[in-house]
C-alpha cells in the first residue's frame, strides 16, 4: 500500500524549510479542560484535518494551493454522523485518498464512534462532525471565521467533547 508523502507537492527547498520549521516549534501547554460529567453521558464530535467533503458539497480548493503552495483552504465542511466512505471525497493534496475511500475511519472514525455509543462508553455521537484542511500556513481566516463557526455548531448540538483527528 502506498505511503503518504506530506511534502510531494513542494519543491525540495520548500520541503526542507517546512521540516526545519517543524523542528524549531517550541512545545506549548495543551489547553486541557476536564470533563464535568461522566464520559458515558457525553456527546462527542470529530474534527478531521483530512480535507473531507461530502460528494454533494463543494470540494476544498486544491487548485489555489497548487498555484500557491503556501496557501491552504481555510473553510470547513460539516459531515453528518451517518456519512459513509461512498459519500465522501478527500480534497487534500498531501493525503492519498485511497485510504479513506477504503476505510473512512482512518480520517474520520465515525463508525468507531458509533460503536462506542452502542457499547455505552460515550453518551452519543454528535449529529455532525467537521473537516478542515490540515495544511494551512496562513491560519488567520481559519481562526477568525471557520473556528468560531465550528464552535457555534458544537454549542448548538450541545457537544461535550471534540476529538481532533489529525492527518
Amino acid at each position: 500500500m502506498p505511503t503518504v508523502d506530506s511534502y510531494r507537492y513542494l519543491d525540495k527547498l520548500t520541503g526542507q524549510m517546512v521540516k526545519s520549521w517543524i523542528k524549531q516549534e517550541a512545545p506549548r501547554e495543551i489547553p486541557w479542560t476536564p470533563l464535568t460529567k461522566p464520559l458515558s453521558d457525553c456527546t462527542v464530535a470529530l474534527l478531521s484535518s483530512g480535507g473531507i467533503a461530502l460528494t454533494s458539497q463543494p470540494p476544498f480548493d486544491q487548485e489555489t494551493e497548487r498555484q500557491n503552495p503556501w496557501w491552504g483552504d481555510p473553510s470547513y465542511r460539516v459531515i453528518p454522523r451517518t456519512a459513509t466512505a461512498k459519500e465522501i471525497r478527500v480534497c487534500h493534496l498531501h493525503i492519498n485518498p485511497t485510504f479513506a475511500e477504503e476505510d473512512l475511519n482512518c480520517l474520520l472514525p465515525v463508525e468507531w464512534l458509533r460503536e462506542l455509543e452502542q457499547t455505552g462508553e460515550i453518551g452519543r455521537s454528535a449529529a455532525s462532525h467537521y473537516s478542515i484542511m490540515g495544511y494551512i500556513l496562513q491560519p488567520e481566516e481559519l481562526l477568525a471565521e471557520s473556528t468560531p463557526a465550528i464552535i457555534r455548531h458544537l454549542q448548538k448540538e450541545a457537544v461535550d467533547i471534540l476529538i481532533l483527528v489529525p492527518t
